[in-house]
């Protein structure tokens, strides 16, 4: 492979083949023609022999042309008759096959004839290459399809005139062009130039206004009266040498051209036969060389051509004007080619742009002496070691207008200005005019409010932070100004919007910075914030007032909930608190009970014995001494128990001094401390969190949340919720719908000053300070500046701070207010009340299930009780009927023996009959057994009256059939029927 491509190489240095880039095509030298012919269409014969002998020179130099390739020179003069032109152009120099041409006119014959034949070649892909042609039109590819030029077009010099502002540090302008392309086609360029590559530098000129005039102009009068009234007084002057001349003729007639003008213009005004001394003009460095333009073209044709061929297929050039189907691809690549060339040459650096105009053109800067005479004081050349141009002016050469070295401020300094304003407490209150009024108070300033949707004006008073500043500046520095809010009551915001026929975007601006921006205010003078975004586009005098961002939210009320009461203590020292009762009541409880000293007797008492303490006593005695209640009975009887008692007494002591304090800084002295930390908040940062927060709708605050990367979750969270103005939101917040406002900190440190409910959250970020907008380059930042800080060491401001922003008085109220301890209401203690009303219907409801149990209790007792009872009577029972058989077994052993010794029916039977009757009876058998409870009762009854005596003293009833003793054997009580 290696010996393949030093084969190749071989080949290539003997010219028999070409290297290729990577990736491209194999040539040969049989591939490409060896022989290019290069027309001119030249306009004299000193230009036509110059084009022939640089071509003879070309086929020698090594460098741009390859070995065995030839170049050919074929020349036709240029005619005036543009139609003549075109057909000499197809016998004379396509029928040659010429793969390009130069061309060249007489300035004074103007540019139709290079069109025609721009036209022609231009129809068969043939590049054209013009060493003279300056008009705009031939940058449009549209019609010139493949022309290139090693002059640029006049409209470049808008690029010198950019330079040029920027060296002498003019910020405001005012542009005079004609209404023709070029004209048009120069105004385009700076505006367009201005905005893309002079966007980072601080000051950039603008446009003031624009003077269109239409060519030929017989007067300019009317267009100076519209620039006397501007602020600037420095002319860019585009026109003819005819119009230019019209232009200075007015302009000396109205002394515009004196002392404090500055006029800049281009090269054909430069030439007008009045020009003003001090003038400031550009003339193109080899404008007039032909000779030096002709061989550049040739190089740079040869440049290209080498190049192409080295990297691809040449097809033979056109040949017949009458084929209308030829497509000479060859011709396109070359015209491509050619755009790409950067060369030193003859003219200086040579390079085109993608419409094939010249750049890197340079230029001198020409100043208009005494007698027209041209000093040059200055170069727009290229540095070749930065690669760029650069503008080099020798400011002690010029003599300017009115003949002063000294360069003039270009701009006059306005004495009466358009101030605007918006309300925004405390800086600046608004009160609207009632019908009866015609002038606002002594402190207060006229301020009307234009309505454009109806083109009203409502007429407003104006007083506050700023309006005093205002004041006192317009007597530091000397002006007069009517004051206005802005229309549309916004401090400004940017909006993008795509530029008519480009694809970039430009920022349009509202509110109060849309006014400055379009020039239709000369300052702001209001809580204006200074930021990155505002400074691109308007002046900033240095910050009156320092300032930061901050957060606004209402105070949290304070925690007087039915439970107030607990918050001494935390949750888990309440459960051990409670825990620790019961467990030294235990544990009392277990020491006297199993103390050898928790019994005795007391020597003054009487011999009962002492009951030791029981676990009720002792429960009750620890509550007893945790709440300071007296203990009559149930104490400690054992030494160590008592011990313990007292250790038990002492941390009472401790907990309820403890909860006592603590609940008079709870309920009392508290202070309610803010929701959030600051902007680092988690919950702010968190989107999921149910916290509103918002800002004020294309504000500062806002473009601060859009540039910070970090804050971007957040910005979007709160994008929906932000509002149109700072008032809502702080009602808003006040009512509670808002939670947090994100706002400068000097409007929310008033607001919590004069509203002792709302609070600032956090420490400061996104640090800046307000300042009085101007617009930008305006004569009065500089003295705006200066007075402010004279303002800020004279102690004018602080001055004003303490006026209007802290309130003295209304802070300290709040601040007292902080201090004092609150009283106590219903609201604070209304917990300790309700567990009062649950203690007691605790009681309640515990009596009445202690009287249900006891209800219960004593029907069991009496249940217990008669069966007791019964069972009593059983057993006593069962004991007499014992009795009973052992006497009657006696009775019978001795009614045995009587009726042994005596006869049947003795004395004593008789007796017993006699008294006792009813010992005859026979017995049924449900009476068997003797003494039946029914007879016994019956026959017990006046027995146990006289017994009991019932009849009193003394006073005895006849016995009639009395009861046997009760001891009789033959009668006892049954009660069997009792027993249960």
């Amino acid at each position: 492979m290696a010996a393949a491509f030093a084969y190749r190489w071989l080949l290539c240095a003997a010219g028999i083949v070409n290297v290729l880039p990577i990736g491209g095509q194999r040539h040969t030298a049989s591939d490409n023609p060896s022989t290019y012919n290069i027309g001119g269409v030249l306009s004299n014969s000193d230009s036509e022999e110059h084009f022939r002998i640089t071509i003879a020179h070309l086929n020698f130099d090594q460098q741009y042309v390859p070995r065995k390739v030839t170049y050919y020179d074929k020349t036709i003069r240029m005619d005036k008759n543009p139609i003549k032109t075109v057909f000499n152009v197809c016998d004379k120099l396509i029928e040659k096959r010429v793969y390009a041409v130069v061309v060249s006119h007489e300035q004074t014959s103007g540019d139709l004839s290079p069109a025609a034949v721009s036209y022609t070649t231009g129809f068969y892909s043939i590049p054209v290459i013009g060493i003279s042609s300056r008009d705009a039109a031939f940058s449009d590819k549209n019609i010139h399809v493949s022309f290139l030029r090693t002059v640029p077009p006049y409209y470049h010099q808008a690029d010198v005139w950019l330079e040029m502002l920027s060296h002498f540090l003019y910020t405001k302008v005012i542009i005079i062009h004609s209404s023709d392309t070029d004209g048009r086609a120069i105004l385009g360029r700076f505006q367009t130039t201005s905005q893309t590559y002079y966007d980072d530098v601080d000051v950039r000129a603008t446009v003031e206004l624009i003077v269109e005039f239409e060519p030929k102009l017989e007067s300019f009068t009317e267009h100076l009266i519209d620039m006397k009234t501007a602020q600037s007084r420095v002319y860019l002057v585009y026109a003819s040498t005819e119009d230019a001349q019209v232009i200075f003729r007015d302009a000396g007639e109205y002394n515009m051209t004196g002392e404090g003008h500055v006029w800049i213009v281009t090269e054909q005004a430069l030439h007008a036969n009045n020009t003003p001394d001090g003038v400031l003009g550009l003339q193109l460095e080899h404008a007039h060389s032909d000779k030096g333009h002709i061989r550049d073209s040739v190089y740079v044709l040869a440049s290209a051509i080498k190049e192409m061929i080295s990297n691809e297929t040449i097809a033979e050039a056109p040949k017949d004007c009458g084929d209308s189907a030829v497509n000479w691809e060859s011709g396109k690549r070359l015209f491509q080619y050619l755009k790409t060339r950067n060369i030193t040459g003859e003219t200086g650096q040579v390079a085109f742009d993608d419409n094939g105009d010249r750049i890197y053109a340079g230029y001198d800067v020409i100043n208009i002496r005494e007698h027209q005479k041209q000093h040059v004081v200055g170069k727009f050349s290229y540095d070749s070691l930065k690669a760029k141009m650069r503008m080099r002016i020798n400011d002690s050469e010029i003599i300017w207008g009115g003949k002063q070295r000294r360069k003039p401020e270009g701009i006059m300094i306005p004495t009466h200005l358009k101030v605007l304003t918006i309300e925004e407490k405390p800086f600046v209150y608004v009160r609207r005019m009632g019908d009866d009024e015609f002038r606002c108070e002594p402190d207060e300033r006229p301020c009307p409010l234009f309505n454009a949707s109806d083109a009203t004006t409502n007429e407003y008073c104006c007083r506050g932070y700023c309006i005093d500043l205002l004041i006192e500046l317009s007597k530091r520095i000397n002006f007069t100004y009517d004051l206005a809010l802005s229309p549309d009551g916004q401090f400004g915001h940017y909006i993008l919007r795509n530029n008519t026929g480009t694809m970039t975007l430009r920022k349009e601006w509202t509110g109060l910075i849309g006014e400055l921006v379009n020039e239709r205010a000369d300052m702001i003078v209001a809580p204006l914030t200074i930021n990155p975004e505002r400074a691109e586009y308007i002046e900033f005098s240095k910050p009156f007032k320092y300032q930061g961002i901050t957060i606004l939210e209402k105070k949290p009320s304070r925690s007087s909930t039915l439970v107030s009461f607990l918050q001494p203590f935390s949750n888990t020292l309440w459960i051990l608190v409670m825990v620790s009762v019961h467990v030294v009541a235990l544990v009392l409880y277990l020491l006297d009970r199993f103390s050898p000293f928790g019994r005795f007797k007391l020597s003054h008492s009487d011999s009962n014995e002492e009951k030791a303490l029981n676990l009720s006593s002792a429960v009750w005695f620890a509550w007893g001494v945790l709440l300071n209640s007296g203990i009559g009975e149930g104490t400690p009887r054992s030494f160590s128990a008592r011990v313990l008692g007292m250790v038990w007494a002492g941390f009472a002591m401790i907990i309820v001094a403890s909860y006592t304090a603590n609940l008079a800084a709870f309920l009392v002295l508290e202070r309610p401390k803010t929701k959030l930390s600051g902007i680092n908040d988690a919950r702010l940062r968190n989107t999921m969190e149910n916290l509103t927060c918002a800002t004020v709708k294309g504000s500062s605050v806002d473009m601060y949340f859009r540039r910070q990367v970090e804050l971007s979750n957040m910005y979007r969270t709160m994008e929906s919720n932000n509002y149109v103005t700072a008032e809502q939101a702080i009602q808003d917040v006040k009512k509670g719908k808002l939670m947090a406002f994100i706002w400068d900190s000097s409007r929310l440190e008033y607001e919590a000053s004069k509203d002792c409910e709302l609070v600032t959250a956090g420490e400061l970020f996104g640090r800046s300070g307000y300042g009085i907008g101007l617009q930008k380059g305006s004569p009065w930042t500089d003295a705006v500046t200066l007075a402010i800080l004279e303002f800020h060491e004279s102690g004018f401001m602080e001055k004003l701070d303490k006026q209007w922003i802290f309130h003295g008085h209304v802070q300290q109220n709040c601040e007292l207010f902080e201090k004092t301890p609150n009283t106590l209401g219903l609201k604070n203690m209304a917990g300790v009340f309700i567990l009062v009303g649950v203690g007691i219907a605790g009681g309640v409801g515990l009596i009445i299930i202690e009287v249900i149990y006891k209800k219960h209790q004593v029907k069991k007792q009496k249940r217990l009780d008669i069966a007791r009872h019964a069972a009593d009577k059983w057993r006593g029972t069962i004991e007499k009927r014992k009795t009973i058989r052992a006497s009657l077994a006696m009775q019978r052993q001795y009614n045995v023996g009587l009726m042994a010794s005596h006869a049947p029916g003795t004395i004593s039977l008789a007796v017993d009959k006699r008294r006792y009757p009813r010992l005859g009876q026979r017995l049924g058998p449900e009476r068997a057994w003797p003494g039946d409870a029914a007879d016994v009762l019956r026959i017990r009854r006046p027995y146990d009256l006289t017994k009991s005596g019932q009849l009193g003293l003394g006073k005895t009833r006849p016995q009639q059939n009395p009861l046997p003793p009760r001891y009789s054997p033959g009668y006892t009580s049954d009660v069997s029927h009792l027993v249960v």
